[in-house]
């Protein structure tokens, strides 16, 4: 049913529970622009910042799980959240104070993303002549980025030289790091 809902609909605790995340999301989103304009900086720089700024924020998110959670089902899966958090308080604030260590995850999940995709897709090979062939392929494309190489470019040629009888005793200039466009 569409329109306006009576209050007492509004009163539940599914709302309750909604704002609390919704705050949450909202405070959250303050702690990364301010990584987001501390990054690269040096660790001194971005923990004095983070200090003046996002420990207050911190505190008050603490602070409303707190309040929050006495009020909410145990059973709820904002208040397993909210449980979560505070259980790993200590370890979540030490972002607060070291410059070194990231507010997040962000960075070194998609940096694995890649293998862990590959990993998968992997699985669906086929054979065990399928697997090997699928781990040569994924480890040439990846030695192509990381000798800031093209794949598709690098593929292409290496493909069309050894359609051409590329000479085998010459095999070792076709691999990524003696490419040459």
């Amino acid at each position: 049913m569409l329109g306006p809902q009576p209050a007492a609909v509004l009163r539940t605790p599914y709302r309750r529970d909604s704002q609390v995340a919704t705050t949450t999301v909202e405070r959250m989103a303050d702690l990364w622009k301010l990584e987001s304009e501390v990054r690269g900086q040096d660790p001194d720089v971005r923990a004095a910042a983070r200090q003046a700024i996002s420990a207050p924020t911190v505190a008050g998110l603490f602070a409303l799980w707190q309040q929050t959670l006495p009020r909410i089902s145990g059973k709820s899966k904002l208040a397993e959240a909210i449980r979560h958090a505070i259980a790993r308080r200590d370890i979540f604030e030490r972002f607060l104070t070291d410059g070194l260590i990231e507010l997040d995850s962000k960075i070194v999940e998609r940096a694995i993303r890649p293998r862990t995709i590959t990993r998968k897709n992997s699985l669906f090979a086929g054979s065990d002549g399928g697997g090997r062939t699928w781990a040569a392929i994924a480890t040439l494309l990846q030695t192509c980025k990381m000798n800031n190489v093209d794949p598709t470019a690098w593929l292409t040629q290496a493909l069309k030289r050894i359609a051409n009888q590329w000479p085998s005793a010459k095999t070792d200039a076709l691999m990524p790091w003696n490419y040459t466009p």
